[in-house]
């Protein structure tokens, strides 16, 4: 983690002592912990260089000039796109909130801030038909296809994030109860189920791939096997999706993220509750799910058109 020496001794305090909240207390992630890192330090320097020494001294006015030097860049700085200045604000909000509630702070200025608005963007999601063409070509009846197959059916049976998925063990999956057990987010984990085709692929790959990948290596726990035995990365694993896009004539960019968009939109247009599909994907908040649901309004019309007595104008 990202040292802080540079600092104002009591910046360099609290930041550390934030971060340290983050990780310990909080079980935050180590990227976002990493990310945070570096966006406060940045701060840091901001105030610093503006000769605040304590966060006691900062004021509405430092916060709307750091934030608009996230957006307009510096001569050592390139201008940053609004969904990372609104990322680094919220470290910094996170921080005096931090601050605040430790009672180092008698007023939080930050809460008054607002982020840079960004563009609402509907999650790209594949069709059912170019799902289904994606899993016909994930792979062959070699070692490699057949953990190519089953972890691509794995990725949209389950809706699993990427690291969720090459992160299982053996013991994660329950063939009996058809069910996963993934470690989310914050070390969240959560039990979701999984279908009849993608438990067929695993014990396709776990009977006739695996023990041969597993021979290579030194008894990995993993599920999914590189060739060298050990747990597959998740560069490898994307890998293996891009090559079934391609060879499927997907021309639509295809990564583990749109892969598990589409989880989530086929639940939604199916009839899902936005709350199952929040548990299912391990969303702590709703509000995170609820933007799926922009993606099925023309569904909505389309059904509303039909379904609904007084939908048309009378003729």
């Amino acid at each position: 983690m990202k040292r802080f020496e540079d600092l104002p001794v009591r910046l360099g305090e609290v930041i550390g002592g934030y971060l340290d909240h983050l990780a310990v207390e909080r079980g935050t992630a180590r990227s976002t912990v990493d990310s945070y890192a570096r966006d406060l330090h940045r701060y840091g320097q901001f105030l610093a260089d503006v000769g605040v020494a304590d966060l006691v001294d900062v004021r509405a006015e430092h916060l709307s000039s750091f934030l608009g030097e996230l957006r307009e860049g510096t001569a050592e700085r390139t201008p940053l796109a609004a969904s990372s200045a609104a990322r680094a604000l919220v470290a910094v909000r996170g921080l005096h909130r931090f601050a605040h509630a430790e009672g180092l702070l008698q007023v939080d200025v930050a809460r008054e801030v607002s982020p840079p608005s960004l563009p609402k963007r509907l999650p790209k999601a594949l069709s059912i038909h170019d799902v289904d063409r994606l899993l016909t070509h994930a792979g062959g009846d070699d070692v490699r296809g057949l953990r190519d197959r089953a972890l691509l059916e794995l990725l949209y049976s389950t809706g699993a994030r990427i690291s969720e998925a090459v992160g299982l063990d053996v013991d994660d999956v329950d063939d009996t109860e058809r069910t996963v057990l993934l470690d989310g987010k914050g070390g969240r984990q959560r039990l979701v189920p999984i279908g009849r085709p993608a438990l067929a692929a695993l014990d396709a790959y776990l009977v006739r791939a695996r023990p041969v990948l597993a021979t290579r290596g030194r008894g990995s726990a993993a599920i999914f096997l590189n060739s060298r035995g050990t747990r597959l990365s998740r560069q490898s694993a994307w890998n293996a999706l891009k090559a079934a896009a391609d060879r499927a004539g997907i021309a639509a960019v295809v990564s583990p993220h749109v892969l598990r968009h589409s989880f989530a939109t086929h639940l939604l247009e199916g009839g899902a509750d936005v709350r199952v599909v929040q548990e299912l994907l391990g969303h702590a908040s709703v509000t995170t799910t609820q933007v799926y649901t922009l993606v099925t309004v023309n569904t909505l019309r389309e059904v509303y058109a039909t379904a609904h007595p007084r939908a048309h104008a009378p003729e």
